[in-house]
């Protein structure tokens, strides 16, 4: 009897605990350390970047078992995020997301940097690409780019638009677009995208430059109006909007994008590792349908794919910033 009752315990002992092995984390299993993983982001809690990352944390910790926290590291044009990776564990603890604005663009348009792309960052995978959007306040009669063209001939003092960034993708995408109409489109700088869209809405501005993500809730409420989108296809979460390529300037096609880094030195088993994970999440159809609905365009890729993206796109926005005559700073 007591040998009976000691298998029984031995073997409800043993059913608990692989019970409980399996409903853990299986962090350690994946060669992650236990405990709380960070996302790093550069900017501030609430911002687009810093939505998207808590999406993808939450769903992570839901379908994966990682236990990731988004900690933010605003300022400085969102590079303060991928300068701590310098200092960061090699052990998979840390990872960061940031969109090229933080890095790509950063590098191009500054003299000196915290921090080195290559040197310092590991790549993992992308997460979307981003399209950029040239929109006008309602208050100008316009809906159509042919119709602003000829709103700007009637109205030549109006040719001004506002950008969130000098020096990054939205204010060249202007600048190009108005050399590709003929007329030169002014660039009016603003301390975030919120006073930027106030403007328009007020009609202190007649157009702005931005992300999709920025002003496509405005347009959909009939407070601007989106002319032009910069990607090569459609938004999906837009597609009633034209690119510049259907309006006939296919040389403006252009897209940005965020992605995932690790700190420099870490092993390639660790990238691997993440890379897995965040491509097995980002391909659940729940998660897909909210960032789709923010404007990001989800895609995943392999480390090579990506390093292989960032070096192209560092080529393509240098050539952009020779072409609106902007010079590092």
């Amino acid at each position: 009897m007591t040998t009976t009752a000691q298998r029984r315990r031995f073997l409800t002992t043993s059913l608990g605990a692989a019970a409980a092995t399996l409903a853990a984390p299986q962090t350690r299993a994946q060669g992650l350390p236990g405990g709380a993983l960070k996302m790093l982001v550069g900017y501030a809690p609430g911002g687009g970047t810093d939505v998207i990352a808590r999406l993808i944390a939450d769903k992570l910790r839901e379908h994966s078992g990682l236990n990731v926290l988004v900690e933010n590291k605003p300022g400085a044009s969102g590079i303060l995020a991928p300068a701590a990776m310098k200092s960061a564990p090699t052990d998979g603890s840390v990872i960061l997301l940031t969109p090229g604005v933080s890095t790509i663009e950063q590098i191009a348009t500054r003299k000196s940097m915290p921090f080195d792309l290559n040197a310092d960052l590991l790549p993992v995978s992308l997460a979307g690409t981003v399209a950029t959007v040239y929109a006008v306040s309602s208050a100008i009669n316009a809906s159509t780019l042919a119709e602003y063209i000829a709103w700007l001939k009637k109205n030549p003092k109006g040719n001004s638009f506002g950008t969130a960034a000098m020096g990054s993708t939205t204010h060249f995408f202007g600048v190009e677009l108005g050399q590709a109409l003929g007329t030169a489109l002014e660039p009016v700088p603003y301390k975030g995208t919120g006073p930027l869209l106030t403007d328009i809405v007020a009609g202190h501005i007649p157009a702005g430059c931005g992300g999709v993500t920025s002003f496509l809730q405005h347009h959909r409420s009939g407070k601007v109006k989106i002319l032009a989108v910069s990607g090569p296809k459609r938004a999906t979460a837009a597609p009633d909007l034209p690119t510049v390529s259907e309006l006939g300037y296919p040389k403006l096609t252009s897209e940005g994008f965020y992605s995932f880094y690790l700190p420099a030195k870490t092993s390639p088993a660790l990238v691997d590792t993440w890379n897995a994970k965040l491509v097995e999440v980002l391909a659940l159809p729940d998660l897909r349908k909210r960032l789709v609905e923010l404007g990001l365009e989800v895609q995943t890729s392999t480390p090579a794919e990506l390093t292989d993206r960032q070096n192209r796109a560092l080529v393509a926005f240098t050539a952009s910033m020779k072409a609106a005559g902007y010079k590092p700073e």
